[in-house]
């Protein structure tokens, strides 16, 4: 269950996950969010992450790189109900914070 912190209303959460599952998550979030009508407690989900050039076979190439590896970022309103659609989504394994209280 879903202790709120002393923060209440809409917060940016970090989600830890599995390493290099964090575009499935985020995907797999946000179907979960629209098939169980979460919006109004669940508004956006991110991957952050930041454009590089490297060389591959000598040519320059652009490629997009996970600026935080096994986190997903989760703007929403803790609630039981939105804890729960968030920590039972696949390869969640849970919330940063405090023993099982989300933080900020």
């Amino acid at each position: 269950m879903a202790k709120q912190s002393q923060h209440h209303g809409r917060s940016w959460y970090v989600l830890h996950t599995y390493s290099g599952y964090e575009d499935n998550v985020a995907y797999n979030l946000k179907q979960r969010i629209e098939s169980m009508d979460m919006q109004d407690l669940i508004f956006d989900v991110i991957v952050p992450k930041e454009k590089k050039i490297k060389i591959k076979s000598g040519k320059r190439v652009t490629v997009e790189e996970r600026i935080y590896p096994g986190y997903v970022l989760v703007d929403m309103i803790v609630t039981d109900a939105s804890w729960y659609v968030v920590r039972n989504t696949p390869n969640v394994t849970g919330f940063i914070g405090l023993g099982t209280t989300p933080t900020p």
